[in-house]
């Protein structure tokens, strides 16, 4: 079972003990589901409408996310422009910010009353109201634009200079380029992006549960929210988790199968890539393409920033006691993370069944936090008061969302270390302790640091398994500020948006930069 002829260690046994955790938190919880619905997995008609809103928002937000994140990965992989850097580190902020705060800027931004439609007005053009499948569509256009966007750039820069330079001393024509370079690029790294944003936005709460709502414009995740929160009906509720849970994983199962594409044109001998870059028509398409994308990823951000400066000062006491509660449980969630995925990362580089056993960990991003959600409270009311242990369950399941995303930050660095550094430190002796602290910890620091933000971040703005069943005086500020537009308190809620945002925001770069200044 081992890679190698040396001892597994403590190490490892700890890693497996905290795979095995792993798996029993995620799985228990759907076995409970599944338990206590065998009684009542007959669905509604407006449960089967959910299921079909899902499925129609998901694949129009992901058509619609790579449709036009191909031709702005195509801009900005052949044009060098100012602020280049910035904008594409702009393109994975949506990914750490908290999705209400999003929600609020979009809706402050391209609502019916926003600032686009204070702008044509004069004109004559009335912006629609953004409640219902188009909002929604919006909304995760806007978080998974920039992902898609990120993964076909990333797929564009690994093209080999040579063979761009044998295309042009072929004389290729931009057709030919496209069909001999470019699409076997794109036909390798467009149907993992699809699976994965097309999961994501299946799984997706707080959008459905702000821009959606009704019959027309429910999810199966707000359907499981509104089974629970307002008819108390667990059968049901434990029914549509099921569903979604087995949606999920077969989902999660096709983007397990398409996200290992290799690259078909091969490898170079690492030039920086210069693409061709085409005519006047070419560059002014290109810088179309890249300021709408632009406006449209940091225009909500502004607004949210400008909405909310002004009414900090205004703010109640329970909207600071909410973000000190908050932020304590993303640091638990954080430390909990990190230390499972450091074990169980130690773990995979030692064993040769790594990817099998990393596919338990793909668990956690497959299936629905509201769906864990439902089978921990329904484990946890056989014995005691499921209220009482709402913060610490949504602490678990944070951990548990964010896992996946460490480990595959941890992963290549550690394997890069073990590879590079595990003969020396066997010869010199070092083991244990020592053995990770020499040979590991320095090439480990920097993606920790990375890891933890991004653990951090995601624990911050998460509204799932806290709207489920929190106490009222045991809100999160995701949750408070929920409450506070459900209230329209619409000032304080406005401070509140800007408050979690500079919340999240700020523990990822202090994480983040840690891991940089100690690398």
């Amino acid at each position: 079972m081992a890679n190698r002829p040396q001892p597994l260690g403590v190490m490892v046994w700890v890693g497996m003990g905290a795979l095995a955790l792993v798996l029993a938190l995620t799985l228990s919880p759907l076995m409970t589901i599944a338990a206590f619905g065998r009684d009542g997995f007959a669905l509604r008609i407006t449960d089967w409408a959910a299921i079909h809103f899902t499925l129609v928002q998901a694949f129009l937000s992901t058509v619609l996310s790579l449709a036009i994140a191909v031709p702005l990965a195509r801009a900005v992989a052949r044009r060098h422009f100012w602020g280049r850097r910035l904008f594409v580190a702009l393109m994975g902020a949506p990914f750490i910010l908290p999705v209400i705060v999003a929600v609020f800027g979009i809706i402050s931004s391209f609502g019916h009353n926003g600032l686009i439609a204070q702008i044509l007005r004069p004109f004559g053009v009335v912006m629609p109201e953004i409640y219902g499948l188009h909002g929604v569509v919006l909304a995760h256009m806007f978080f998974n634009l920039p992902l898609a966007a990120r993964l076909i750039l990333q797929a564009w820069q690994d093209v080999p200079q040579e063979r761009v330079r044998l295309a042009q001393s072929l004389g290729l024509g931009h057709a030919a380029f496209f069909r001999h370079i470019e699409w076997q690029i794109l036909r390798n790294t467009l149907p993992p992006a699809f699976a994965i944003i097309f999961l994501l936005c299946c799984s997706s709460f707080a959008v459905a549960l702000i821009l959606g709502g009704g019959p027309r414009a429910t999810t199966i995740e707000l359907a499981i929210y509104q089974a629970f929160r307002f008819d108390f009906d667990l059968g049901r509720a434990a029914s549509l988790a099921a569903v979604q849970a087995l949606l999920c994983l077969v989902l999660g199962g096709i983007a397990l199968k398409w996200t290992r594409p290799r690259n078909p044109l091969g490898t170079g001998l690492d030039r920086p890539l210069a693409l061709p870059r085409g005519g006047r028509i070419a560059a002014v398409s290109d810088g179309f393409v890249i300021l709408v994308a632009g406006v449209f990823l940091i225009l909500p951000l502004v607004r949210v920033l400008w909405l909310g400066l002004p009414h900090l000062i205004d703010l109640p006491s329970q909207v600071w006691v909410a973000a000190l509660r908050s932020v304590v449980m993303a640091l638990f969630a954080t430390a909990i993370c990190l230390c499972l995925s450091l074990h169980i990362a130690l773990t995979l580089t030692r064993l040769k069944a790594a990817p099998y056993l990393e596919a338990i960990c793909l668990l956690a991003l497959v299936i629905s936090p509201l769906a864990l959600g439902t089978g921990w409270f329904l484990m946890l009311r056989q014995i005691t008061n499921p209220i009482a242990w709402a913060l610490p369950v949504t602490v678990l399941v944070n951990a548990l969302m964010a896992l996946p995303f460490v480990l595959r930050a941890l992963l290549p660095a550690l394997r890069e270390a073990e590879a590079s550094q595990a003969r020396l430190a066997t010869a010199l002796g070092l083991q244990g302790w020592k053995r990770f602290r020499h040979a590991y910890l320095p090439r480990l620091i920097r993606p920790l640091g990375f890891g933890a933000g991004l653990a951090a971040a995601l624990s911050m703005g998460d509204l799932g398994v806290i709207a489920l069943f929190a106490a009222p005086d045991h809100a999160t500020l995701p949750l408070e500020m929920m409450r506070l537009m459900g209230a329209y308190r619409m000032q304080e809620a406005q401070g509140a948006a800007t408050v979690l945002l500079g919340l999240s925001l700020c523990l990822f770069w202090v994480f983040d930069r840690g891991g940089r200044i100690y690398a």
